[in-house]
């Protein structure tokens, strides 16, 4: 398993991934500089929301470009290999963002910025699948 980036605290999942997905196909190589590409991103994308409550789908897709739905996996697979950010939860409310970079048989495959791999969305620890920013 390769180690990618970690994000830097408990509120930055959402501009973790956003520059992940900016930074590809170069990752998951060192970046002594992630940290603060990371801050930076989280300042740019929350100007309004708070950044405590972390960052909305609607702040990634205004980064990232189109367009913001309810997860459907098969929308997300058909995305592939164009990176889609994923928004997990609770029952209740979404609670952290992972990034779908590829499938394997017809599993999605996420980096994971809590823990810094590349893993099936499947064994993450939030069962509810909110939204997607699905690409243009």
């Amino acid at each position: 398993m390769t180690a990618w980036p970690r994000q830097p605290d408990n509120r930055t999942c959402g501009p973790s991934c956003v520059v992940v997905a900016e930074t590809l196909p170069d990752l998951p190589d060192p970046r002594p500089d992630f940290t603060q590409q990371v801050l930076a991103m989280h300042r740019r994308l929350n100007t309004v929301w708070p950044r405590a409550l972390g960052t909305t789908p609607w702040a990634v897709r205004r980064e990232l470009g189109g367009r913001v739905r309810r997860y459907h996996e098969a929308e997300v697979l058909a995305a592939l290999p164009r990176p889609v950010p994923v928004y997990l939860g609770s029952r209740w409310v979404p609670r952290h963002v992972v990034l779908v970079l590829e499938e394997r048989d017809g599993v999605p495959w996420a980096y994971n910025p809590a823990t810094g791999h590349l893993a099936p969305l499947a064994s993450s620890s939030w069962r509810h699948r909110w939204f997607a920013v699905l690409p243009a």
